[in-house]
């Protein structure tokens, strides 16, 4: 029979919870004090039939005796631990650390998500595997929940906080999580698992993961330049996107504590200063075992659960890879407020016209999740070169045990194709360095320059960060033409645009990989990755100024943050830049595509003078159309005669078929005139762009060249 924990510490802590003295047992017993004391120290372990009798001592059965892979139900019985208000009447009307995000389950997907990252377990080399669970319970299988979270007991202290609702914003949450619970018959789980992860090892009250996650505020054990986290904040996302404030916690360890690794479950309870029973409450509480170690046991530490027991709790895990479950009761997403029923797809369109608008609309959060994992982790899992990801992500929603959306494993290259692929060619060493044919990726290095810290000055060295940049994809999520900053862990930090693009530029996709992103052989790849971490708030989504980068470095250390922005977008535009007319480097697919056709310059300016087209550039818009920015020399001449630009399609036999403008707008030297281009006068160049209209095209668009003359007002 397999066995957990070594019998000794076993057993002290069983006669702990039971509150009984080894003098006792052995009373019991009918044997001497010293044989249980030598089975307390590992010196002896008891017979076959001692066992027997040891298991009616503790009032329990033999096989949990034989196995020890958990507590006896014996002694101390798992209960509900309120935190006494203090002794000087403060008062604590919520976390404040909660305040920090909004109850919305994509920026709880985006923390949890990257703690799971950072709690990789590294050394395998696989990925860490999250799995979100959408649970609602109605009916018996509310019930029985309820029954299982010991609900009667926490129910006054609910009310008492429904009292006070109308004071302060977390009574409010709280009242309505309540109320609708009850109104509606229904409460909404969100569970999130990760596989392969560190779990929350340490001990309850000593420093560790598991005490800075479920005992402290504003604690960050991460370890590691490349961690995303580093505030303790994104802990708080969890109670924050529960309406009751309530999260349960089922974890295995990577490394045993009590000799035991499986099922150390707990939960917590965040809610406002409250009086119940005219006893005041500072607001946190604990689902545990009392301590025995603590006076009066009035203190819950985490048990070793047994699994009936973390079936009831919804935090069954489905094996014993080392990791962490949370439960979010009464999960509610805010955020999707003002969402329509009507934006959710097809095969969700039999949810109820009431849950329109509904926080707790699983569907709908169903899909905010996939949405914001795509948005968010991309890189993270993606693979390529022989390098496997670094993340594994998936969402299923259930009603009452029984499949509502099957799950979703999301996918990197659906969600974010153009990324994806230029992120694999960096990963398969396929980049190029400059874009001439449809899916290559364009790579260049663009420098980071790090100064010294403690306010020196000077310069550290130089990181050579690495710039990606391909073509956009239709279905790239989050708009085109943007640069998505990355370091150490993947997930993506920064989503900037590029200013002052060229205009006619065709849509592109660009990805900086920063710090270890890089590459951990880059020089000063740490060293940048410590930097840029600093140099990030507590979402987490941008670099700048902060007051852990100005404490460790200078005020002006987030200048370097600028020039690399600055070098970012040199290094865009350069990448984009059309090749200028004749230059036959990578010119050649816009040659293919585009002919211009313009009459030669006069050379002597008798009469009215002639603008020429002297530059084009073009592209097929999102609707199929063809879009123009054009620019016009105009020779010298005391009159400019109007022009009438025509666009066509260019054909190897016949006519050519003409296009109309939908639309045709002056820029710069010149104004349009019912179709016709009129000059300033004394200009010596112009410029305009326009926009075909798609129903006089004869063909699809992209089968076809563009051919755009300027005519004068005559036709000729």
């Amino acid at each position: 029979m397999e066995t957990g924990e070594e019998f000794g510490p076993w057993l002290a802590r069983q006669l702990k919870l039971a509150g009984k003295t080894q003098a006792e047992l052995a009373d019991e017993l009918k044997l001497t004090r010293a044989a249980v004391s030598a089975w307390i120290t590992g010196r002896s372990t008891p017979r076959p039939t001692a066992m027997t009798d040891i298991a009616k001592a503790l009032g329990t059965d033999v096989g949990t005796v034989h196995t020890r892979t958990t507590d006896t139900q014996a002694g101390l019985p798992v209960t509900w631990y309120h935190r006494p208000g203090y002794h000087d009447g403060g008062r604590d009307l919520g976390n404040a650390a909660a305040f920090a995000f909004d109850a919305d389950v994509q920026v709880l997907a985006r923390e949890t998500c990257q703690n799971s990252l950072d709690e990789r377990v590294k050394e395998n080399g696989r990925p860490v595997k999250v799995r979100y669970t959408l649970h609602e319970l109605t009916g018996e299988a509310l019930d029985d929940f309820r029954d299982a979270i010991l609900w009667n007991d926490l129910f006054p202290h609910y009310s008492a906080v429904s009292e006070i609702a109308g004071n302060q914003k977390v009574g409010r949450v709280v009242d309505a999580g309540v109320r609708d619970m009850y109104e509606k018959g229904r409460l909404v789980l969100l569970r999130i698992d990760d596989y392969n992860a560190s779990g929350l090892i340490g001990d309850d009250y000593a420093d560790g993961k598991f005490a800075a996650v479920v005992r402290r505020q504003l604690e960050s054990l991460k370890s590691g330049p490349g961690a995303g986290g580093s505030y303790g904040l994104g802990k708080a996302t969890l109670w924050a996107t529960s309406a009751l404030g309530l999260v349960l916690i089922n974890s295995t360890l990577s490394k045993t504590h009590e000799g035991r690794t499986e099922r150390r479950v707990i939960g917590r309870l965040e809610l406002p200063w409250r009086e119940v029973d005219g006893r005041p409450y500072a607001g946190p509480a604990w689902f545990g075992r009392p301590d025995p170690d603590s006076p009066g046991a009035d203190v819950a530490r985490s048990w070793w659960a047994d699994e009936e027991t973390v079936a009831r709790l919804h935090l069954a895990r489905e094996n014993d890879e080392p990791g962490t479950s949370f439960l979010v009761v009464g999960a509610h997403d805010v955020a999707s407020l003002d969402e329509k029923l009507s934006d959710i797809d097809d095969e969700t369109a039999d949810v109820d016209e009431e849950s329109t608008g509904d926080t707790r609309d699983i569907c709908r959060m169903h899909r905010r999740l996939v949405e914001a994992l795509g948005r968010d982790f991309w890189a993270a899992m993606t693979g390529g070169g022989g390098r496997l990801p670094l993340l594994e992500v998936s969402v299923r929603t259930l009603r009452n045990g029984v499949v509502v959306r099957e799950e979703e494993q999301v996918d990197p290259s659906t969600e974010q194709p153009a990324r994806t692929r230029a992120l694999r060619a960096h990963y398969e060493g396929t980049t190029v360095e400059r874009l001439t044919e449809a899916g290559q990726v364009a790579a260049r290095n663009v420098p980071l320059k790090l100064p010294l810290s403690g306010g020196a000055k000077g310069t550290l060295g130089t990181h050579q960060a690495v710039l990606l940049l391909t073509e956009a994809e239709e279905k790239d999520h989050g708009g085109k033409n943007q640069v998505h900053s990355l370091r150490g862990n993947r997930m993506t930090v920064k989503r900037a645009g590029v200013s002052k693009l060229p205009l006619g530029t065709n849509p592109f996709q660009a990805v900086l990989l920063a710090g270890e992103a890089a590459g951990e052989s880059v020089p000063f790849a740490q060293e940048a990755e410590d930097f840029l971490r600093a140099a990030e708030p507590p979402e987490h989504d941008r670099w700048g100024q902060t007051e852990e980068l100005t404490l460790r470095w200078s005020p002006s250390a987030y200048r370097r943050i600028n020039n690399l922005t600055a070098e970012v977008n040199s290094a865009v535009k350069e990448l984009v830049a059309r090749p200028k007319r004749g230059n036959r480097e990578g010119g050649e697919a816009l040659r293919k595509a585009l002919t211009v056709k313009a009459k030669p310059k006069a050379k002597v300016p008798t009469g009215p003078v002639v603008p020429v087209l002297d530059r084009l550039d073009a592209m097929i818009g999102d609707g199929g159309e063809w879009q123009i920015v054009a620019e016009v020399s105009i020779p010298r001449g005391d009159e400019i005669t109007p022009m009438v630009p025509l666009a066509q399609l260019d054909v190897r036999s016949g006519g050519r078929p003409r296009l109309e403008w939908a639309e045709l707008v002056a820029v710069e030297g010149c104004e349009v005139e019912d179709g016709t281009l009129r000059f300033a006068p004394g200009a010596r160049r112009a410029k305009f762009r326009g926009a075909t209209d798609v129903t006089s095209h004869p063909v699809r668009t992209t089968l076809t060249r563009l051919v755009l003359e300027l005519r004068t007002g005559k036709g000729e």
